[in-house]
């Protein structure tokens, strides 16, 4: 059964297809599907996570592809409670989770790519990229950073106008390259309404319990808001590939952004379709073996076990 029909959710819809024109003013922020909250909640979204979690253990079982899941949107979209409600319920040692904040001296003296390769998750992992390498065509882009710290070395004026063309293309082919060796991407935006984003944050400022997330830069940021989309819109256009798509995620509620992120993440450990690696034929001999002592009654069982590997030292 396609994944579609079995979990009453067309992904396709939010996918951006190669070469597609993006408004995202015209892509739902909310909920779009005739779902009961109750149903995904309560069978759903508990089966969808059951069915990554039996995925996640061939991936790590048969150790030959990882997994890369981005997940980039505005503040207060919801990245922190998506990864702890979709991705928490996986093997911890397979899983991996990285938030990249502003870059540190040392990752400044280094290409920007640097802290982002440093970061990859090994074979049989997923790693989770909460915000990413595109920070660096996003923010630095808004408040101008790049081309401050350019003019400072005298760069040549075709350097600044040049730069986010390649870096488009720099990215391109760097998720092309993952993906080619064993490391594909999935990209989620989770897409907020600038009136909901108005809510959390009100939200965390008047709750006591919520005030620890409050940061005075969510209430700086929101005053770019436009530009923010608009660069958005660029990179959704000029980086989603078959190789590594974008999705666009609404994000207005919660249940729901969770499920459908599940469900992007187990499409794509479906098309890796990895497998628990068959015993080398002597290992599934030796099993058998042990197999039928353990079945013995007489007790004896683990005696022989240990006295058949004393005789092959």
């Amino acid at each position: 059964m396609s994944l579609e029909k079995e979990y009453k959710v067309d992904i396709d819809r939010y996918r951006v297809k190669k070469g597609e024109t993006v408004h995202l003013k015209d892509r739902p922020t909310a909920c779009d599907s005739p779902l009961e909250k109750a149903e995904v909640k309560e069978v759903l979204f508990p089966k969808a996570l059951a069915e990554m979690k039996e995925w996640q253990e061939k991936l790590y079982a048969e150790n030959l592809c990882g997994l890369i899941v981005v997940l980039q949107a505005m503040d207060a979209a919801g990245k922190d409670g998506t990864v702890n409600h979709v991705f928490s319920r996986l093997n911890p040692g397979g899983v991996h989770v990285v938030s990249f904040k502003q870059p540190s001296v040392e990752e400044k003296d280094h290409d920007y790519m640097w802290r982002i390769n440093k970061s990859l998750p090994a074979r049989g992992d997923i790693g989770i990229f909460n915000r990413s390498h595109y920070e660096d065509v996003l923010v630095t882009r808004v408040h101008g950073l790049l081309e401050k710290e350019l003019e400072e070395k005298d760069c040549p004026k075709r350097v600044l106008r040049d730069i986010w063309d390649e870096r488009y293309e720099q990215i391109r082919n760097w998720e092309k390259y993952l993906c080619q060796n064993g490391f594909p991407m999935v990209k989620i935006f989770l897409h907020l309404s600038k009136d909901e984003q108005r809510k959390r944050l009100e939200d965390r400022i008047i709750h006591q319990q919520k005030n620890w997330k409050f940061s005075f830069s969510d209430i700086e940021e929101r005053q770019y808001w436009d530009q923010y989309q608009s660069i958005y819109e660029e990179i959704l256009e000029r980086t989603s590939t078959d190789d590594a798509p974008w999705y666009v995620v609404p994000a207005d509620n919660k249940w729901y952004i969770r499920y459908v992120v599940a469900l992007i993440t187990l499409r794509a450990l479906r098309k890796i379709h990895p497998d628990y690696p068959e015993l080398a034929p002597e290992t599934a001999e030796k099993l058998e073996q042990f197999k039928r002592l353990i079945q013995q009654t007489d007790g004896d069982a683990l005696e022989e076990i240990r006295r058949m590997e004393e005789r092959k030292k």
